[in-house]
């Protein structure tokens, strides 16, 4: 299994053979899975993208600039690599395939769905949200029989109960851009992930969700660090 030290690795199997997930930090995820590397909103505060693999596929779930870095983008990003970007993204990234709520496409072999992500509740002063509807991305990627949701920066939206078969699901907890504990373990009990990773969680104790979900004992909390 290839690591990237000082990075917390998971090593998943899969139906296709293992996935292999990274923890960089913050939003920002590396998956390794049958020979591809996988970013998810590369982010050069929280590592060297230069000393990192080469990317076969990016994902950009909004445009805000922790999870749009041009920098690390352009430390991993080659002329083959396949950029998936939303609407707003493309002002500051070029050659980007841009996927809008509800789209799927099968990319480097993969099958993504791009699915909501917003916000209801947390807003900025003039009561605008920090993330309004239809703006931004989540992501579902197939990998042989594993379904792993990467929500992006979203609340506990109406649009979770539509969600199925998710096996692996990444829930943000940054506040008061996106879901408190409680907003994030609603959301866990609507679509039941057998495998659930909090991230960029600032300074919210992801630790407040394995106590919210104690009573549902097919969902698994793993804590990273991915602050």
């Amino acid at each position: 299994m290839q690591t990237h030290d000082p990075f917390e690795t998971d090593q998943i199997p899969t139906s296709a053979g293992d996935l292999v997930i990274t923890a960089l930090g913050h939003g920002s995820l590396l998956l390794v899975f049958n020979g591809k590397n996988i970013y998810i909103d590369p982010f050069s505060r929280v590592a060297d993208y230069t000393t990192l693999p080469k990317a076969d596929l990016v994902l950009i779930t909004h445009e805000h600039r922790d999870h749009l870095d041009p920098e690390a983008l352009a430390a991993i990003r080659t002329e083959a690599t396949t950029l998936v970007v939303t609407e707003r993204c493309t002002g500051q990234v070029e050659g980007g395939i841009v996927m809008r709520n509800g789209d799927s496409q099968t990319l480097v072999g993969i099958e993504i769905e791009a699915v909501p992500a917003y916000n209801r509740k947390h807003k900025r002063e003039n009561g605008e949200p920090f993330h309004p509807q239809g703006i931004g991305n989540g992501y579902i990627l197939t990998l042989g029989a594993v379904r792993l949701y990467i929500a992006g920066d979203t609340e506990n939206i109406p649009e979770m109960k539509g969600l199925k078969d998710i096996t692996i699901a990444f829930l943000p907890m940054n506040l008061p851009y996106t879901m408190t504990p409680a907003m994030a373990a609603e959301a866990a009990k609507t679509f039941q992930p057998r495998i659930l990773y909090p991230y960029h969680y600032g300074n919210t104790d992801p630790a407040e969700l394995i106590e919210l979900l104690e009573d549902e004992k097919e969902i698994e909390v793993r804590i990273r660090r991915l602050a």
